[in-house]
């Protein structure tokens, strides 16, 4: 798995509310057994949000927003099959991540 894949989340307490995952975590750290993650959470169930801090990806013709306040270091055991990428975001989750720490 590559940072900004989108991946199944395989964890049962979790995978009802939250069904993908998007890879933080630089490539370069692939030999840790977590990985930083977030939820991506359909846009219908989210409500109100912050442009800048939850960017949307759409999987399929499904909206997603990238919960980005609701980082996580999961095991790699939760971590199920590749379903897309987030590449094309890479920009806007870079953004909204310095948002989160720095708040500007």
């Amino acid at each position: 798995m590559r940072q900004f894949d989108v991946v199944d989340n395989t964890n049962p307490d979790t995978s009802d509310q939250v069904p993908y995952l998007l890879l933080l975590q630089a490539n370069l750290f692939d030999d840790l057994a977590t990985r930083v993650v977030a939820p991506l959470i359909p846009a219908d169930r989210y409500g109100p949000r912050l442009d800048w801090l939850n960017p949307t990806i759409f999987i399929g013709k499904t909206e997603f927003v990238i919960s980005m306040a609701e980082l996580a270091g999961v095991p790699i055991s939760i971590i199920g099959d590749k379903i897309a990428s987030a590449e094309s975001k890479r920009n806007e989750v870079i953004s909204a991540l310095d948002f989160l720490f720095t708040g500007s």
